[in-house]
């Protein structure tokens, strides 16, 4: 079982670059890269990561919220181009690092008139965008996100139905946001959970890092190990979740520790 670390969980302490070499040279073995803007999108920064990267694997990349995502959908034709044009370069550079998936938040729901989607349309550009991810060896993987379109039980089975490789992210810190029970959605995305975004709260619904808090992991990764999970555990945390920098890595310690008991 993979565990690690998302660079995320570094956002504004540590560059990207700066927060994968640190992971690096802290033993994580496994780390998910959260490329934060535009410029990091390129190719050229995609060198600049494999010079820090020192033979860690890098299961997955997700890109800042909304910076062009949602637009992929866009009924707007050139905005959908240049969106697809940014994802195209993105891919690119989490190929040169060894991602193997991309982490997808998708289209967003900002306006409070609800949101009558269109699983059809949807699934159709949902394809498409798998596609430009397969043409440079990587899978799309979409995650549950509170202000996204897969905020609530069900959506991803209806894109599932119509897509082809399409496979799951857990985030069980969005689950929280979004009032959806973990279980229900580990039973949506069973069979194709590739990466589980994994954070802890305490008794007064603080968020904290795993193994401080109050969360029942062992129940959380048992059941996933009981739908044949088999992907990555990555700790994905906030700025304000933890003091010192080597409380992540005792955190992933503990995760870790735990997952041996489970997934033998």
């Amino acid at each position: 079982m993979k565990v690690g670390i998302s660079t995320a969980s570094l956002f504004v302490r540590k560059t990207t670059e700066d927060a994968l070499q640190f992971l690096s040279e802290k033993g994580v073995d496994t780390a998910e890269v959260f490329l934060e803007s535009y410029c990091e999108y390129k190719n050229s920064f995609g060198k600049v990561l494999q010079s820090v990267q020192n033979g860690l694997d890098v299961h997955s990349v997700h890109v800042l919220t909304t910076q062009f995502e949602p637009q992929l959908y866009s009924i707007n034709e050139r905005a959908r181009a240049d969106s697809f044009d940014i994802l195209d370069e993105a891919m690119s550079t989490a190929k040169m690092i060894g991602a193997k998936y991309y982490t997808f938040h998708g289209a967003a729901r900002l306006k409070k008139t609800p949101i009558k989607i269109d699983y059809d349309r949807v699934g159709k550009i949902t394809g498409q965008i798998i596609d430009v991810c397969k043409k440079h060896s990587i899978t799309l993987a979409y995650e549950n996100v509170h202000w996204s379109y897969y905020n609530y039980v069900g959506f991803f089975e209806e894109i599932r139905k119509r897509t082809s490789g399409l496979k799951a992210t857990l985030d069980i810190k969005q689950a929280r946001q979004s009032g959806l029970d973990c279980g229900e959605l580990i039973n949506e995305m069973a069979g194709d959970i590739v990466t589980v975004h994994l954070s802890d709260i305490d008794e007064n619904g603080k968020m904290c890092l795993p193994g401080k808090g109050v969360t029942d992991f062992y129940q959380l990764l048992s059941r996933l190990r009981d739908v044949g999970f088999d992907g990555a555990l990555i700790l994905e945390a906030y700025q304000q979740d933890y003091g010192e920098l080597d409380e992540l890595i005792s955190s992933v310690d503990y995760v870790r520790n735990l997952s041996s008991k489970i997934f033998k």
